[in-house]
């Protein structure tokens, strides 16, 4: 059976100029909302994340963010 998509949790999330023109851009190409297409990344995060390179991207950000928020 199909899972009902119902919004039961509101998220109020910040992005950067470069996040939002890529959510929507991703969106748009999927031909989803904004909202669909954070919850189709959200619930296939797994998938659609390689595991290899998830790690080593994540260390670069954190290493990067204390410069990025100034």
């Amino acid at each position: 059976m199909v899972k009902r998509l119902r919004y039961t949790r509101r998220l109020n999330i910040s992005l950067n100029e470069d996040a939002f023109r890529r959510l929507r851009k991703f969106s748009e190409e999927a031909g989803l909302t904004q909202d669909e297409a954070l919850v189709f990344l959200f619930e296939n995060f797994g998938s659609v994340t390689d595991d290899e390179a998830l790690p080593h991207r994540l260390r670069l950000f954190k290493a990067e963010l204390e410069d990025r928020k100034k």
